[in-house]
């Protein structure tokens, strides 16, 4: 790997090039959805554009964070929406004032940086996040969906606007719907169109560009009726986007008029929070997925994200988070330093100067289908079924807060999740209320430093997310590089927050050399086999391996090989293959390792559970691979079936510079699987007659070098035993094969 960037303006003076690049591709995504979450809103247009303008210049110039874009999100809209519902008194100042709420709200986001209490959100239970984003998706959806149909609900129950929505199906304008369907199909379809030219633009762009010669066909620039099937539809440019021809007239400033009212203060909670915890999250999401393992400076970050909303707020602007779709789009094409924030900010300028007279001819309906489409996936049956394989009981959290936000607001939702969770760790834990929150705040719990240098954390009784920041405080204490023992075997009850936070831990301790074990868990249950699920000590029950456990360890002892059926949290090595480079690994397990002695190659099988996407839109995979340490160098390559593993992932490798290399003597080969890499020379001599003959006639299987070793998987799922047979035998027959021609 290259070295770390440097920060500042020499970062700015080396880096200029490949941030401009990447900064492109974010401000052609940026431009629609900014101009589509205000209008979804409730606001002006222009709002969306000024707030991702100011979350890029302002925001980079006080920023703890390294190559994330700022700007306006999904998550802001539902908030917005309540603000302007709670406070429009039929002055025609509702939005105003809710600028005056985004100007303080994003002054006690600074004084929150400046106090250092960034971890905060920390304490804000995963299950209760994911239920409000659910319901700010539900709630996108509810009124977007009339936007894309042509339709209007009056009502201001959301409930009401999606049984609204069914009921008006038969009015819906057909001209609008079939604008909205193609954008729709569009956004379905575009990863999988292989052509070239359809991926010079990103998809919202495409919705956007192919929806304008829609409008000309129907002519809605002037108002009139189109027939459909004999029954006579109105268009006209009140279906178009509506921006001023001067972007000084956009502007709009804060009315603190209802600053004395609970209304306003509710929205500037409602604001603060909502705001704080997602930019935050993306934040450690980001960090993730940052090619060079740089960390975020939290506190820091919420005061330049403070800083950004008041400016933003102040010229009728949205409030600003930081954005984890622009965020990997910007990393996977390159950006190396925060100035491609800056850039993308300037480019939007640019780009709206330029293009607003092209963007007045934008229907409506383009901008709410992709909308649409986000609230959708926000509150997707996967995100249910992603829930439930943390645990029942986190479904029930996610539903319970999902329900009350629909029903009442956000901030009731996310104070009533939150009773709802601490009130089940309650009765999950068998205790009195007041032994409760002793266990939580005085359960003697300890940090110790040993002889040689390393630390152990022993953690008692309830560890759940009440007491995050007690234990945030104890690994403030442990310097980076030494190895922790976090000891969880005296512990009630521990939950997936925390479980979320001390494995985040551990990856970070591990990136700077350390080694932290996390143990004590082997006699505590849970309602899933999610590795962070909530997890109960219920006595000296001891715990058996399932089905599959016990056929791996009988093949093992037939075979010699090792077994181990615990968690593995180091995962380090993995990450030296590109395809863990960029997608974060939870956990391995089910661990069986053996050697090819006549071949010096050892290998290893294991579970690896990794994540796709980032922060509160990450989906988990499972999946069995091998690993096969052939202790020799290799050129460094990845191998796949064709069209195969796109239907599921982004196909990255293109932004990184690595070629789809063809063989010409072999076409078969060449249709059958694509190789990428660097290094196309040394790849060819790799790909000897015999080499290429044998992935021919095997097990189709994805296959990655990282110089010195191989990983190799099937399908994204775990393997049964006489898969794993076969695994072995592969790998072994590929190594014989490689160190023949050696």
């Amino acid at each position: 790997m290259e070295s770390t960037p440097r920060k500042g303006f020499k970062g700015l003076i080396e880096n200029w090039q490949s941030d401009l690049i990447a900064a492109v591709s974010v401000s052609l995504i940026a431009l629609p959805l900014s101009l589509g979450i205000a209008l979804a809103a409730g606001a002006p247009a222009m709002s969306g554009i000024f707030s991702a303008i100011v979350g890029g210049v302002v925001t980079t110039l006080y920023r703890g964070g390294h190559i994330s874009v700022n700007g306006p999100a999904k998550g802001v809209i539902a908030v917005i929406l309540l603000g302007i519902a709670l406070m429009d008194d039929g002055s025609g100042q509702a939005f105003n004032y809710v600028l005056a709420a985004v100007v303080v709200s994003g002054a006690i986001q600074v004084v929150l940086g400046l106090l250092k209490l960034g971890r905060l959100a920390d304490i804000f239970h995963s299950s209760v996040i994911h239920g409000i984003l659910a319901a700010i998706g539900i709630i996108i959806f509810a009124k977007q969906i009339h936007v894309a149909l042509g339709t209007h609900s009056d009502s201001p129950s959301i409930i009401q606007n999606l049984v609204d929505a069914v009921l008006f199906l038969p009015q819906a304008n057909p001209f609008v719907v079939i604008i909205a369907l193609a954008g729709l199909l569009l956004l379905l379809f575009h990863s999988k169109i292989t052509n070239r030219f359809f991926h010079i633009l990103p998809a919202p762009m495409w919705v956007i560009a192919l929806s304008i010669p829609f409008v000309y066909w129907f002519n809605f620039f002037d108002l009139h009726s189109l027939s459909f099937f004999g029954k006579p539809y109105e268009v006209g440019p009140a279906l178009l986007l509506d921006i001023p021809n001067n972007i000084m007239d956009s502007i709009m400033h804060p009315n603190f008029g209802k600053i004395n009212t609970i209304e306003f203060w509710t929205t500037v909670v409602s604001l603060l929070i909502i705001t704080s915890i997602e930019s935050l999250a993306i934040a450690k999401a980001v960090d993730k997925i940052d090619p060079y393992k740089r960390k975020t400076d939290l506190n820091k970050d919420l005061t330049g994200i403070g800083l950004s909303t008041m400016v933003a707020g102040l010229i009728g602007g949205l409030p600003i988070i930081a954005v984890i779709i622009r965020s990997t789009v910007n990393i996977h094409n390159g950006a190396k330093t925060k100035w491609s924030n800056m850039y993308q900010g300037l480019l939007l300028l640019v780009f709206i100067v330029v293009l607003s007279p092209i963007m007045r001819q934008v229907p409506l309906c383009a901008f709410a289908i992709l909308l649409v489409y986000t609230g959708f996936k926000l509150a997707s049956p996967s995100v249910f079924k992603q829930i439930y394989n943390q645990g029942i009981e986190q479904l029930v959290f996610f539903v319970g807060t999902m329900v009350l936000t629909l029903y009442t607001n956000l901030l009731i939702g996310l104070l009533g999740g939150l009773l709802l969770v601490m009130v089940s760790h309650i009765l999950l834990a068998k205790v009195s209320i007041p032994q409760f929150f002793k266990m939580v705040y005085r359960s003697g719990s300890d940090l110790l430093m040993n002889p040689d240098g390393s630390f152990d954390i022993k953690v008692k009784g309830i560890a759940n997310f009440l007491g995050i920041l007690k234990i945030d405080k104890m690994i403030a204490q442990i310097p980076p590089g030494v190895n922790v023992n976090i000891d969880l075997s005296e512990t009630r009850l521990v939950g997936i927050t925390y479980m979320d936070y001390i494995v985040d831990y551990l990856k970070a301790q591990n990136n700077t050399g350390g080694k932290v074990l996390i143990v004590g868990l082997d006699s505590h249950v849970s309602s899933s086999t999610y590795n962070k699920a909530l997890k109960i000590a219920p006595g000296n029950q001891v715990v058996k391996l399932s089905a599959r456990q016990d056929r791996l360890q009988n093949l093992a002892n037939e075979n010699g090989y090792q077994y181990n059926s615990q968690v593995d949290w180091n995962t380090t090595y993995l990450k030296k293959f590109h395809f863990f480079e960029i997608r974060p690994i939870e956990r391995k397990s089910n661990c069986l390792k053996g050697q090819f002695e006549d071949l010096d190659v050892s290998w290893e099988i294991a579970d690896v559970d990794f994540s796709e996407g980032g922060a509160f839109t990450a989906e988990t995979f499972n999946t069995t691979l091998i690993v096969l340490k052939l202790n020799r160098k290799i050129p460094v390559f990845t191998m796949e079936k064709e069209g195969v593993f796109e239907k599921i992932f982004d196909r990255v490798m293109a932004y990184t510079g690595y070629k789809d290399i063809d063989f010409d003597m072999y076409p078969n080969f060449s249709k059958k699987f694509l190789i990428t890499g660097n290094k196309e020379a040394e790849i060819r001599a790799f790909f000897t007659d015999e080499v290429i003959r044998f992935f021919e006639n095997h097990q189709i299987y994805h296959l990655e070098s990282n110089g010195e070793a191989l990983i190799i998987f099937d399908k994204i799922k775990l393997a049964r035993t006489d898969e794993t047979v076969e695994f072995i035998d592969y790998g072994r027959e590929l190594a014989k094969l490689l160190d023949v021609i050696d």
